[in-house]
């Protein structure tokens, strides 16, 4: 039997209008927050607008590059902007030689592993396909132009920076005057979308200005984006990220944006009617329009292992809504989705911010899924429908790593190594301890590669007196395998050698797990209220520690750190 809330849909869904095939139009009233607005208060209006997107998933990314960054005579083929080798898509994987390349390098916020928020890690407003040895050149280097030259493919140079840029870095990375302005506009959406992050590396952007751009970076940007104009390639990208991210650049929308905040109409009054598109205002009086999402958006969660769930939001906004809005999935395999509400207020939805719908994909079957999520009522004449895709697979088995010493050890640089997987992984999660023994201070980092088919990293960060020691893991379908044996980089620069003995304690379910390259003699684990737990005669590495659920404290007689561990 049909469900009766089927048959109230079935005027609406005939209402449906046909998908969009590739160009999406601005919706109507997107940018209305930014109109009338100048300096900082508008530069803030960007941010409060941009970071409203879907925040996708990072294995899927290939996924979404097959419509984003596709040849416009041949859509199969990658457009790479990092060198003008042929390279063609493989569905959802990388092409045999290709990275997925963060423009504004993931480093200097600190990639996926920070409080700050995943969105940035996986925003394909700066996500591009990159030539392997493109990007491997490239690193996390500020752009600049090249004056002395050390890598060169003809559309990616890599070397020292002009008298005055780089910021401080050694090298800059300058892409070809054809592609200029498509960086320059990328890093001017970075710069408001994510102007709450606090910078690690201050190449270009700085933690102490409104403006997040550092003087040098504002003329160099501004240059490239006045000499290469917003091409027929970045209108229809920034069309296809709308479909699937929700959100828009808007400094491909309007080309001259960039001057009323660091250019030459730094103070004057940004009006979207004197931009070339209608102004709209508080007071809208016009029939109920849906901005946000647009007709024919497509949500692609990707591949999920079963038994996983994964969480997509999906931002709802509207305006002159005279009712709440109604909201249902239908259709395939519905029931695999959910969505914690039905309906959304309209005063909620007219909202500048919208309504943020969390969208949760629950496979329980492995094969591939869909369904469709309409919107309908709120006084709109027919609905909008968004599509959901997902594939379920098999639970990974990954196998232990072996991560092998440091080497190209050189300054502040060295590049940890390590043995490739021997089945499919998304990308390596590379843990590291840093000792300093001036101040006996430690700290843990993590950072990832690219995808799964890195075999090193390079780090360069590396202090004088500082002691380096790095673990590897695989990561699968929100699966990662167990740590791999522990690389040591001691103060001088020597691997193999364990200074001061640091060591790695990782929670894991049930206990902890030991990690180090030799024995570390007595130990003693203490819970919050500085109570003796245990009592271990000799740690040693791979030693599984069983403990109840909390939050301990290890000490051993030969670190000077305690370190605090959380048990599941």
């Amino acid at each position: 039997m049909i469900p009766k809330r089927l048959y109230r849909l079935a005027i609406v869904i005939v209402a449906i209008t046909a998908w969009m095939e590739s160009h999406a139009t601005i919706p109507a009233g997107y940018y209305n927050t930014l109109d009338g607005k100048s300096g900082q208060a508008l530069k803030d209006a960007i941010h409060n607008l941009t970071m409203q997107h879907t925040t996708l998933s990072y294995g899927s990314l290939w996924g979404y590059f097959t419509e984003t960054d596709c040849m416009p005579d041949n859509r199969n083929r990658v457009w790479d902007m990092y060198s003008d080798d042929t390279f063609y898509f493989r569905g959802n994987n990388a092409p045999y030689g290709m990275n997925r390349e963060h423009s504004l390098p993931k480093s200097w916020w600190g990639g996926y592993d920070v409080s700050q928020g995943y969105s940035a890690y996986t925003d394909i407003n700066h996500l591009y396909p990159s030539e392997e040895q493109a990007n491997l050149a490239k690193l996390n280097w500020p752009l600049g132009e090249v004056s002395m030259v050390e890598f060169d493919n003809g559309v990616t140079r890599v070397g020292s920076p002009m008298a005055g840029q780089g910021g401080g870095a050694n090298q800059v990375f300058e892409p070809d005057d054809r592609y200029k302005g498509d960086f320059a506009r990328t890093y001017f959406y970075m710069a408001c979308a994510y102007q709450h992050y606090k910078w690690k590396y201050t190449f270009m952007l700085n933690n102490s200005s409104w403006k997040s751009l550092n003087n040098w970076s504002i003329d160099l940007l501004c240059r490239w984006a006045r000499n290469d104009a917003v091409s027929d390639k970045e209108v229809n990208r920034n069309d296809a990220v709308q479909k699937y991210q929700n959100n828009r650049n808007p400094f491909i929308d309007f080309p001259d944006l960039f001057e009323y905040i660091w250019g030459d109409r730094q103070g004057q009054i940004f009006y979207i009617s004197e931009a070339g598109t209608s102004s709209d205002t508080t007071s809208y009086t016009g029939d109920p329009e849906l901005i946000a999402p647009t007709q024919g958006t497509v949500l692609n969660f990707g591949e999920v292992a079963v038994g996983k769930s994964l969480d997509y939001t999906l931002y709802i906004k509207g305006r002159g809504l005279t009712n709440p809005l109604s909201l249902v999935l239908y259709r395939d395999d519905y029931q695999m989705f959910h969505i914690p509400v039905s309906s959304v207020n309209r005063t909620t939805a007219n909202s500048a911010n919208g309504y943020a719908l969390t969208i949760t994909y629950t496979p329980t079957a492995i094969g591939n899924h869909t369904a469709h999520l309409v919107i309908y009522d709120g006084g709109l004449v027919g609905s909008v429908d968004v599509e959901l895709r997902a594939t379920c697979l098999d639970v990974p088995t990954l196998s232990t790593l072996t991560a092998l010493d440091a080497t190209n050890i050189n300054g502040n640089n060295y590049v940890a190594n390590w043995k490739a997987a021997s089945e499919v992984v998304d990308y390596y999660v590379i843990t590291r301890t840093i000792y300093n023994k001036e101040n006996g201070e430690t700290r843990t980092e993590v950072t990832s590669t690219d995808d799964g088919n890195a075999t090193s990293y390079t780090f360069d960060d590396r202090m004088p007196g500082e002691t380096h020691t790095y673990y590897v893991q695989s990561f699968r379908l929100g699966y990662m395998s167990e740590p791999s044996n522990v690389i040591t980089l001691d103060a001088s620069g020597i691997t193999g050698l364990l200074a001061d003995k640091p060591l790695q304690v990782i929670g894991r379910d049930g206990g902890i797990l030991i990690k180090c390259s030799e024995d570390l003699g007595n130990a003693t684990i203490y819970d919050m209220a500085g109570r003796a737990v245990k009592h271990i005669d000799n740690l040693h590495n791979d030693m599984v520690i069983d403990l109840p659920r909390g939050i301990y404290l290890l000490t051993t007689t030969t670190s000077r750190s305690a370190w605090k561990v959380a048990v599941k």
